[in-house]
């Protein structure tokens, strides 16, 4: 029974020291960032159409992490089983799992918080993002908003702190005009309902405007986009980043460089509250 035991104890011990939430490791206070919005969010960095031998076209991640997107111990996931663990790419291959996931900007992010500010401690990622989904499946009541918070509270209970939240949606109302029209106040009543249901009225968002779309009204989604104007809201440009063969997503060195983008902007929002050293 002990040698089960103490082999039990090893076989675990990584996922131990990576702060399991299930597992009390309270002492160690994460600075927890949500991810959500759509499949930029989500990742396809590195994913290609791949032709089998019997002529069916499926699609395929190269498999290709680059160094700003390598694991860090420090660098936790909650997971599809509501775990957390050691974050890797794709972060959300069991979340947006009825799609295939490749790099996203989550990890390069994450990693340039660490790079910038090395006293930060444990972050903990939590994945909600959905690809092809437009702004109205998002309604609080609605299933991906009450999984985004479900998800988000669960993260909590570990110990830690709700740091911000990196939003990046708008391609699929960029396909009909009246919910182009209408995507600025939806985005609005749903930074507001996040920080309501979260209790957190002054909550970082980093949200991104759009670099491509499907449909023929980006513009009109971009100009809501850059429009926002609530306290703690920024918006990083995607626009003129490299996109795939596919025209519509984010090439891995442009998630790579989004992820910086992101994290410039979260740490801009935090120095407006830092105290004077005059």
């Amino acid at each position: 029974m002990l040698s089960l035991l103490l082999l039990m104890l090893l076989s675990h011990s990584r996922w131990v020291a990576t702060a399991n939430v299930t597992n009390g490791c309270n002492s160690i206070a994460k600075n927890i960032f949500i991810l959500s919005g759509q499949s930029n969010m989500s990742g396809r960095g590195g994913v290609f159409n791949q032709t089998s031998s019997s002529g069916t076209v499926n699609l395929t991640w190269d498999g290709i992490v680059p160094p700003e997107c390598q694991p860090n111990p420090s660098v936790l996931r909650l997971n599809g089983g509501l775990t957390w663990v050691e974050a890797d790419e794709p972060l959300h291959k069991d979340i947006d799992v009825n799609k295939t996931c490749g790099v996203g900007p989550g990890m390069s992010f994450a990693n340039k918080l660490k790079m910038d500010d090395p006293d930060i401690g444990v972050i903990g990622l939590v994945p909600c993002a959905i690809g092809g989904t437009n702004i109205t499946q998002w309604v609080r009541g609605g299933w991906l908003y009450n999984e985004m918070i479900r998800r988000t509270k669960v993260a909590l209970q570990g110990g830690g702190t709700i740091r911000g939240m990196l939003w990046y949606q708008g391609e699929s109302d960029a396909i009909d005009l009246d919910d182009a029209k209408l995507y600025k106040g939806r985005l609005k009543k749903f930074f507001k309902d996040v920080r309501k249901d979260l209790e957190l009225p002054t909550l970082p968002i980093v949200q991104v405007a759009l670099a491509t779309a499907p449909g023929p009204y980006m513009e009109v989604i971009r100009k809501a986009q850059l429009g926002i104007n609530l306290p703690n809201v920024r918006c990083v440009d995607a626009k003129g980043l490299p996109i795939g063969p596919d025209l519509l997503h984010l090439t891995t060195p442009a998630q790579v460089q989004l992820g910086k983008m992101l994290a410039n902007a979260f740490l801009q929002i935090e120095n407006v509250f830092l105290p004077s050293s005059n």
